[in-house]
């Protein structure tokens, strides 16, 4: 993908008479004036040139775990002064100080993403079609490193592969009170997570549309978020609220990306929904959302923790804290979806048993 507009167009035009979605036979596959969808892919939106020139003029970042290890310790030495002093500064990459090697970042003046605070500023990007004002600092951060560059890209790869293997990345989004898929003033947009293997279409590798998903209102009960919108054209776009995104990349350690003025801009039709969530991602929370992957892993892509650390924050350009540090950085994930039937759970139904004592309701609830 070269643009938003390319995103946004992937998604195929079903979209029947007067804007309402059918299924077929005249069956509506918006129920209740409710309709699901599920994540199939999703990865960090990236401007990409064919040989990557225009965007990286000095190449890609050749600084990674490996190298730099070997730079600095080329005689080798103690464990605790060479390995374990390395790992200790990806878990407390502020002792660092800062940069200590070359860090490429991208110096072309494209990319993808939304105008997040409204203006155009001079460090601001111009998005292919022309719009100017794009907020993607972490983009610049990224784009000149080949983990996050696709489709070779380990990160961009295995993040985006864990989708349909794990469960925490089953993130549902449902649109409710809406009438029209083309063109609806007020709808509302809930988040959540769903507990049923994605169906899969006769590869056996895409995501077919018309699945079901049960809502996890149990251990996903955290992740449960709403934002108003609308949709304009078949595009849906939401209020800026703070928010998370749940993005597990690695075997057993759940992660959450914390978003502060998070937003939806996704292309809607009966059978998907593509487009984008951007907002500030929050520093610290990015920075271990990486982290959660390996030393081994991020040395595929000759991303160094530390100093990717460093760079992020000299990049941060939302959200300064007391002491005036940007807390946040602007960027945006690329989010494809395939149309499910949402079901919730019922609500419990009350019990004419007396109540047990309070003492009794206190143990009980320790015990879950």
């Amino acid at each position: 993908m070269t643009s938003l507009s390319k995103i946004l167009a992937s998604a195929t035009a079903l979209c029947a008479l007067s804007g309402t979605a059918y299924a077929g036979e005249g069956e509506s596959i918006i129920k209740d004036r409710r309709i699901g969808y599920v994540t199939t892919d999703l990865h960090w939106t990236m401007y990409q040139t064919a040989d990557g020139k225009a965007e990286c003029p000095k190449g890609l970042s050749p600084n990674g775990p490996r190298e730099i290890f070997k730079t600095l310790f080329p005689d080798m030495g103690p464990v605790e002064k060479t390995q374990l002093a390395r790992e200790a500064l990806k878990m407390y990459p502020g002792d660092m100080g800062g940069n200590k090697f070359d860090y490429i970042e991208v110096t072309g003046n494209i990319a993808l993403g939304l105008n997040l605070d409204g203006k155009v500023g001079p460090k601001d990007f111009t998005s292919p079609m022309g719009e100017k004002g794009i907020d993607n600092a972490f983009y610049r951060v990224t784009g000149c490193n080949s983990q996050f560059r696709g489709p070779e890209g380990q990160l961009q790869l295995f993040a985006n592969k864990q989708i349909p293997d794990f469960g925490y990345n089953r993130i549902l989004l449902e649109v409710t009170e809406v009438d029209d898929l083309a063109n609806d003033p007020d709808v509302t947009v809930t988040i959540a997570r769903g507990r049923d293997p994605l169906l899969l279409d006769a590869t056996g590798e895409k995501v077919a549309p018309g699945g079901t998903q049960r809502v996890d209102a149990t251990y996903g009960a955290k992740v449960i978020q709403k934002f108003k919108g609308k949709i304009v054209d078949g595009v849906l776009t939401t209020e800026a609220k703070d928010g998370k995104w749940p993005w597990q990349i690695f075997g057993g350690v759940p992660r959450s990306l914390a978003v502060r003025d998070m937003r939806f801009s996704m292309k809607l039709t009966p059978h998907s929904a593509d487009g984008l969530i951007a907002g500030y991602f929050d520093n610290e929370s990015l920075y271990r959302w990486l982290t959660s992957w390996s030393t081994h892993h991020l040395s595929y892509g000759q991303l160094e923790a530390g100093e990717f650390y460093w760079e992020i924050l000299k990049n941060a350009d939302g959200h300064p804290g007391k002491d005036g540090k940007m807390t946040a950085i602007s960027s945006a994930i690329t989010l494809n979806m395939a149309q499910v039937y949402i079901e919730h759970p019922e609500k419990a139904v009350a019990s004419d048993a007396p109540a047990a004592p309070a003492k009794a309701e206190t143990v009980q609830t320790a015990r879950h």
